[in-house]
């Protein structure tokens, strides 16, 4: 896996200035941009104005400056929370929602990774090569996916050229540092044209971060066999130390891509090539087989070692057959591995081949209505062992024993899943209102390596929704829609130990389609200076799946035994925020969110706390721009007893930024930024986490250049 065999070499430029915290934007600043940009996903072409729902666009701009792992990319979004394992791994967690009920695409197709499986594998998108993320709510989610009541993420990204350079050629190349974790990072991205009708892009970064410091930690040690005298009454059989760095949170990796396209007058064709590869600490984890003390994670500990490749072809026709304005089609294969090493061997080892492919036709309008449909397929086979590869020089002698002994260590047979799914999206406007209509059926089928049944069922879902402007800047949106989720492989086949989340997980064969209800009001107002919107949102789930406690398990007692079963749960919760613009320089912004999880009238685990917040940005003349802000998350006590959840502390956010940007003979552009994040150096814990129990970075700045040209 070496890095220097794939990835292109990066011109680094490095320098000190002034600098942008574009990346912290959850309120009405926001919003006002999403007026004027175009939802990439969506294959009718619209602007974020023309949706019923509170979705957020971030640009390439914001991007370059945000983390690398797509949840803490995002989760400074009303609405949106991440579910930190260290700095190797994130999922966004969108109002309460996360693992397979939040879809993360990308380009609109599958990533095809295996971070639905644990919260410390990695989704294998990178934020800081991309063009814009979008989150999508309402009735447009279900052109990609079935049962993403909250949104999915979208990760638009660049590898494949749409349309010829200007001027030939044109490209950026960015680098920054980050004294909190002494993150380097290096990114660079290059398109020229060859000929009249011929794009090539070659792209790549490159990071490298240490563990990361976190204020007044302290970590737990057992003594040794004499015992330990605490300050001189009766024996103790651990003590504290405190630590400056959380141990085992450094993350490096790279990545590299190269594509190109043809390109015409009536659309283009295009192939692209993309390797990746990670390697991350795990922080919290327990060595397979042995125990581990609470809060135990400094020195060496279990890390992963993983690898991705992929190859893309996508096209798009305008004007392909009558009755027909555009086709657009796609297909992906992605060969994913990972492999889980603990001290002088490979515990396990994860495997994924897939493949997916989507075509969709966009016709004429009929009658007003205008719209999309479509089909979609999909293929993943996932393979998990409990032994090293033969020609590692880390061997594994319990390989030698035979698979059935490592049942325990597998969480689940190897399975392969393959998704039919037909799509169709409309809409038309009525007068004042603007109506938008989705509707998917997917068809399911998993076979499994081992003696239980396969499955097979079917999903059909729908949601509608409708954006009335009553008034002059004025608009009230409600969306609904009936959702069926289908289970995923885990939650069917699961029959082992989960070291990321300690937990030893049995999978249900039976479950049914998990069906949910929901609902959303919106209420929003565009003025000159003063814009501000509100949402409030209901889901209700028939046969919500999860895993439900049965206590902690006899022989290994630091591990919570989950079945996967079905009953009724809710999510409600509100986003709001308001904007005022004092002047041409100046606006001021207050944001705020909250949700509420029920399961059977308990509450559901890892759902985040309120969150409330002030921003004022300031776009001052020649070039520079500046933000401060600070918001406070509460404690959140309202914790799921019977999975021995705990409560987390609230606590307080202050970060400030500065930028400014300017260019070389009104040819080239540059930027230069700074950001001070967790200025007051509070103790940030996730209540999303798993790893709730350990703290986040702490003070940190960030020094940073991009440079286009």
């Amino acid at each position: 896996m070496s890095f220097h065999k794939n990835l292109i070499t990066l011109s680094i430029f490095a320098v000190i200035a002034p600098s942008v915290f574009a990346e912290q934007e959850p309120s009405a600043t926001v919003v006002q941009t999403l007026e004027t940009i175009q939802v990439k996903a969506h294959p009718l072409i619209q602007t974020a104005a023309d949706f019923s729902v509170a979705d957020h666009v971030i640009d390439q701009k914001s991007l370059t400056t945000r983390a690398t792992t797509i949840g803490d990319a995002l989760a400074d979004k009303l609405g949106v929370y991440s579910n930190q394992y260290g700095t190797g791994a994130s999922r966004p967690v969108i109002r309460g929602q996360d693992g397979p009920r939040v879809k993360v695409l990308q380009h609109a197709s599958e990533t095809a990774d295996v971070s639905t499986l644990s919260p410390d594998h990695a989704v294998t998108v990178d934020p800081i090569l991309a063009k814009q993320v979008e989150v999508i709510r309402g009735p447009s989610t279900l052109l990609y996916s079935a049962g993403n009541v909250g949104g999915l993420v979208n990760v638009t990204d660049q590898k494949i050229p749409t349309q010829m350079p200007e001027g030939g050629v044109d490209g950026t190349v960015g680098m920054r540092y980050n004294s909190g974790n002494d993150e380097k990072l290096a990114s660079a991205g290059i398109t020229a044209g060859i000929g009249e009708n011929f794009a090539l892009r070659v792209e790549g970064s490159k990071r490298k971060a240490n563990d990361y410091i976190a204020p007044d930690y302290w970590v737990e040690h057992p003594n040794d066999e004499t015992g330990h005298e605490g300050h001189g009454h009766e024996e103790e059989t651990s003590h504290f130390d405190k630590a400056r760095r959380v141990g085992n949170t450094f993350a490096e990796g790279q990545t590299a891509n190269i594509g190109g396209s043809w390109i015409h007058d009536r659309g283009f064709v295009g192939l692209s090539y993309s390797n990746r590869q990670d390697q991350y600490g795990l922080p919290g984890h327990a060595a397979h087989g042995e125990e581990e003390e609470e809060g135990s994670v400094e020195g060496a500990g279990p890390w992963i070692d993983l690898e991705s490749e992929r190859y893309d072809l996508r096209t798009e026709l305008l004007n392909p057959m009558p009755g027909f304005e555009k086709l657009r089609a796609h297909a992906s294969f992605t060969d994913y591995e990972h492999d889980e090493i603990e001290g002088n061997k490979i515990a396990s080892n994860f495997k994924s081949k897939a493949y997916d492919g989507r075509l969709e036709l966009v016709h004429v309008p009929i009658a007003g209505w205008e719209g999309v449909i479509g089909t979609q397929f999909s293929q993943q086979k996932i393979d998990l062992a409990a032994a090293a590869h033969e020609e590692d020089e880390i061997v594994n002698e319990e390989a030698e024993k035979g698979h059935e002994e490592h049942d325990h260590e597998v969480l689940m047979p190897d399975t392969k899943t393959q998704k039919y799914s037909l799509f169709a999206l409309e809409h038309k406007q009525l007068g004042d209102v603007h109506v938008e209509l989705g509707a998917r059926v997917e068809h399911q089928k998993i076979e499994v390596d081992a003696e239980q049944k396969d499955y097979s069922d079917t999903g059909v879902s729908a949601s509608a929704a409708a954006n009335w402007e009553f008034a002059p800047n004025y608009k009230l949106s409600l969306v609904g829609s009936h959702q069926q989720r289908l289970p995923i492989a885990q939650e069917l086949y699961a029959q082992g130990k989960h070291y990321a989340t300690k937990t030893i997980e049995h999978g249900n064969p039976d479950l049914d389609a998990e069906k949910s209800n929901n609902l959303e009001v919106g209420f929003h107002f565009e003025g000159e200076k003063l814009d501000y919107h509100v949402h409030v949102y209901h889901n209700w789930f028939d046969n919500y799946i999860y895993g439900q406690s049965e206590g902690y398990d006899e022989h290994n007692p630091e591990f919570l035994v989950l079945d996967y079963t079905q009953d009724k749960a809710r999510f409600y919760g509100t986003e709001a925020q308001l904007g005022y613009a004092i002047n041409d320089t100046y606006k001021v912004s207050v944001f705020g969110d909250y949700v509420r999880g029920k399961i059977e009238g308990e509450n559901a685990p890892r759902v985040p706390a309120g969150r409330l917040g002030t921003k004022v940005d300031a776009d001052f003349a020649d070039g520079w721009s500046g933000v401060a802000e600070y918001y406070h998350v509460f404690e959140q006590n309202k914790v799921a007893k019977d999975q021995d959840e705990q409560p987390t502390q609230g606590y307080n956010m202050v970060n400030v930024g500065l930028s400014y940007a300017n260019s070389f003979a009104n040819k080239n552009d540059y930027r230069v930024y700074f950001k001070a994040n967790n200025l007051l150096d509070d103790q940030v814990y996730s209540h999303t986490s798993f790893l709730s129990n350990i703290p986040q970075i702490g003070r940190n700045f960030t020094v940073g250049l991009e440079y286009n040209f």
